[in-house]
């Protein structure tokens, strides 16, 4: 097969332990999913999920100890931090139940959904798409995934981001208003999901803005912990 021009790599994300790494196929990102989060977003109440999606190749990998380079995006002032737990997606499916979910399921990782605040919100104001407040180059940084069997009970870990060394986000997994099976029974219903699909679950409260030279450490328990520098 001849292209017009070389095709890009493929996006993948290293498994932690292993030489093998996890091509990414799409990344599905679930909205406002933790109450108080909602709350300071100027919403409230368990809301039917929604979906927003980010290009494949906005993953930063962030490998086991090393820190992450992000550089500070284009046409924002306000770029803010979202620390969540990511989804692996090894086998995919239309219509998922609940309590079929773990079948799907390759493992976990931490990540980042990094947000043009100030574009997102003037995008809500025109009523527009605010993609490019959410899909913008460089705005997923994720660790290494850990399978399943290693994670550990990933449902009442705790989540948590820090920067420059102190406290901003830290709360449960426990406390997302659609929990990982419920929200794989709603995404499948919208979309096939596929071996590859990434999914960031949502963040909790504390979302703020970062700005250049600032460093980002976030992680759930059980799963490798990542580091970022915004450049």
């Amino acid at each position: 097969m001849n292209f017009v021009f070389n095709p890009a790599p493929v996006v993948s994300v290293p498994v932690l332990g292993s030489e093998l790494r996890f091509p990414v196929h799409r990344i599905y990102c679930v909205g406002r999913n933790y109450e108080e989060h909602a709350k300071e977003m100027g919403f409230s109440g368990r809301e039917p999920p929604f979906f927003f999606m980010k290009p494949a190749d906005a993953v930063i990998v962030v490998n086991a100890g090393e820190t992450g380079s992000m550089p500070y995006p284009t046409l924002t002032k306000n770029l803010h931090h979202e620390i969540e737990l990511v989804v692996a997606i090894g086998s995919g499916g239309k219509n998922i139940k609940a309590v079929d979910a773990h079948k799907h399921i390759f493992g976990y990782a931490v990540g980042l959904d990094m947000t043009r605040r100030d574009l997102q919100n003037e995008m809500k104001k025109q009523g527009r798409p605010w993609c490019i407040g959410k899909g913008f180059d460089h705005s997923a940084p994720i660790g290494p995934i850990t399978s399943v069997a290693a994670a550990g009970d990933i449902g009442s870990a705790e989540i948590y981001l820090q920067v420059n060394g102190q406290d901003r986000q830290r709360s449960q997994i426990s406390k997302l208003i659609w929990n990982i099976a419920e929200t794989i029974e709603h995404l499948s219903a919208a979309w096939e999901l596929k071996a590859g699909d990434l999914i960031y679950t949502g963040t909790p409260e504390g979302v703020a803005a970062v700005v250049a030279g600032d460093t980002m450490t976030g992680g759930v328990a059980g799963l490798q912990a990542i580091t970022v520098k915004v450049g």
